[in-house]
């Protein structure tokens, strides 16, 4: 499951990202202050959000995960046949990693690999206000793609900017929105 995804873009790329799809993108918090970084489960990271009374995207910074019952934090959910017909969001992203076993069995650590997508791209995503951590997001998940499937028996729900307004306003339905990457989308390599 994906644990860790790479931002690069600052607040000027991405406006001018939405606008190229038509859609108005608004900071509501005020504009970040985005660095390039890679973002780690608890964080704060750029999401963006639809208000369907202003017909507006919104870009706000929410905690990637949130508490289970058991504590442990959900920071992937499984979308398969599943309906999200509010609380969607989209996660801005440039890259994501997947993490595998090493070949040499001395190495205690997990090799890991970045997956880049040929062009722009958002993860699929989900909002929930939590009484203990308040507003946070979760990334979709779906079976792997071919790309991905020799890495990893999951990976998360891709969008490519032109599925961005459906997948925000809600008039495309989870499950036909919510997909494996096509083979050869994406382009993988080790992460130093």
């Amino acid at each position: 499951m994906c644990n860790l995804y790479r931002i690069e873009k600052n607040p000027d790329a991405i406006r001018r990202l939405f606008a190229d799809v038509d859609i108005p993108l608004t900071f509501p918090e005020g504009i970040p202050n985005l660095q390039p970084r890679d973002v780690r489960i608890s964080e704060a990271a750029p999401i963006v959000r639809f208000n369907a009374d202003k017909g507006v995207a919104e870009l706000v910074e929410r905690r990637w995960s949130w508490p289970s019952p058991s504590g442990k934090p959900v920071f992937n959910m499984r979308s398969d046949r599943r309906e999200f017909a509010r609380d969607r969001c989209l996660v801005l992203a440039d890259s994501f990693y997947e993490f595998t076993t090493s070949a040499d069995p001395k190495q205690k650590r997990k090799d890991c690999w970045q997956f880049r997508p040929a062009g722009d791209f958002a993860i699929a995503g989900i909002v929930r206000d939590d009484p203990k951590v308040g507003e946070a997001f979760t990334l979709l998940t779906v079976p792997p793609g071919a790309d991905i499937a020799g890495y990893h028996n999951r990976q998360i729900a891709v969008l490519d900017p032109t599925e961005w307004r459906a997948w925000l306003d809600g008039s495309v339905k989870s499950v036909e929105a919510l997909r494996p990457s096509a083979g050869g989308s994406l382009t993988v390599s080790a992460k130093d």
